[in-house]
């Protein structure tokens, strides 16, 4: 049975030539809702490049490929959607650009934030950072609030492992979103999502 928590994967900021097949090696397994591409310092003809080299690859394994930041290339490249940071395009002028799609906007841990988007069109909230500096993780009671008084899924974002995940699932996060858990997992990505997945399945409710 598919748990009600599911991975959302976070490709690292910089891509090798091996990163392709890594990230298969991940989808194949376990259960991965989501992969969204996040690239660090690169132009848009490198966000194009990357975008159309890997969608097919996650979309042919019936995976949601999202893209960071850019709704209008997230659209030209036939993304599932964009995720938007704090900082980005306003969310309604993105849902105007995206039509359908996904849209997905990380709100840190504000309440406000994360109403204001669900109301200008938002399709899930991210919150986090999780796990980080103390002054910089949320309200422990905001993943509980928001899930029992909203009906967008929530993602918890930060830095997840398969050690530190048990709570936000517990406080009823719908997706995790993972990075280096996977991709620097000692024995590599497939051994990540497992230990994940694994971990996920502990912390259900019962």
């Amino acid at each position: 049975m598919t748990p009600a928590c599911r991975l959302y994967l976070l490709t690292p900021p910089v891509l090798d030539a091996d990163f392709p097949q890594k990230l298969a090696e991940a989808l194949d397994a376990g259960d991965v809702a989501a992969v969204k591409l996040s690239l660090q310092g690169a132009d848009v003809a490198s966000w194009r490049a990357a975008a159309e080299a890997l969608r097919p690859l996650v979309q042919d394994r019936g995976v949601a490929f999202m893209l960071a930041g850019d709704a209008a290339l997230a659209a030209a490249t036939a993304c599932d959607g964009v995720h938007l940071a704090p900082g980005d395009m306003p969310v309604a002028d993105a849902r105007k650009l995206i039509g359908k799609l996904q849209l997905g906007v990380s709100c840190g841990g504000s309440r406000d934030a994360a109403m204001n988007a669900g109301e200008a069109g938002a399709d899930y909230i991210g919150f986090g950072p999780y796990f980080a500096a103390e002054d910089e993780a949320p309200d422990p009671e905001l993943l509980p609030w928001w899930i029992e008084l909203m009906e967008l899924p929530a993602v918890a974002e930060g830095a997840i492992t398969a050690e530190n995940c048990g709570e936000l699932v517990r406080a009823g996060a719908e997706f995790l979103a993972v990075d280096d858990a996977v991709w620097l997992h000692p024995e590599g990505p497939a051994a990540g999502v497992r230990a994940l997945i694994a971990a996920i399945a502990a912390s259900q409710p019962v």
